[in-house]
């Protein structure tokens, strides 16, 4: 490869890890050109698979700050360069390499730090961005609806206890006077006031009472008138 060509693809490789979220590398030997063609449709956003040059990977490895895979480059070489959910990229690779052997998971170089296949396994068992987020979601929604019901759960026991109050009062007025089971006496001397009302009103004739009375008696006093002529 001439040098001008291969400073150009040297530089592609340094964008594409500079541009993409984490890169594992694989070794791809045994594999067709279908399978690797299906592997690439299984990755689908998530990924980028390019086969590459070990050569030219380890000057870009280097100048783009990635470690960890100079003693990964050797045989037949290609690299997943992630550019979506760096989880679901892992698990694409891990269910691929599952149905198909001759893909093998080397390792890996994800948010700025080294992985080996081991931890690209584990990271392939990780539930999904997706699906963490909405568990953090159903979370949140869980703690403001707690929130919300001891916010209210006062208010919610204090017209409990109102209610109660009231059913109480209605069967002892007593307890809105001085308490339940205090001797009527007691409750009378805390409101005298009301006392004399209810004597006046007592002692008092209803409105026109008192004008009508005399006359029925009157009447009732008084002869019936006959017909019959006086001797």
């Amino acid at each position: 490869m001439a040098r001008p060509d291969k400073a150009a693809a040297v530089a592609e490789i340094v964008d594409q890890f500079n541009d993409s979220a984490g890169a594992v590398l694989t070794e791809y030997r045994g594999l067709t050109v279908k399978q690797l063609r299906d592997l690439r449709r299984a990755l689908g956003e998530n990924a980028n698979y390019a086969v590459v040059k070990n050569t030219l990977t380890k000057l870009a490895a280097t100048e783009a700050g990635v470690e960890g895979f100079d003693d990964l480059l050797n045989g037949p070489t290609a690299i997943a360069f992630i550019n979506g959910d760096v989880v679901e990229a892992a698990k694409g690779l891990r269910d691929f390499a599952k149905a198909n052997p001759a893909l093998v998971i080397k390792g890996g170089y994800i948010d700025g730090s080294s992985m080996d296949a081991k931890e690209i396994g584990k990271l392939a068992d990780l539930e999904s961005r997706e699906v963490l987020m909405g568990k953090l979601a159903g979370a949140m929604l869980a703690s403001l609806s707690q929130a919300v019901y001891l916010l209210n759960a006062p208010i919610a026991q204090a017209a409990r206890l109102a209610g109660a109050l009231q059913a109480k009062a209605e069967q002892d007025p007593s307890i809105l006077q001085g308490g339940a089971g205090e001797p009527a006496a007691a409750v009378a001397e805390e409101a005298p006031a009301a006392e004399p009302e209810a004597a006046d009103a007592a002692a008092e004739p209803e409105a026109g009472a008192a004008d009508v009375a005399p006359e029925a008696e009157a009447e009732a006093a008084a002869p019936e008138a006959t017909d019959a002529p006086a001797e």
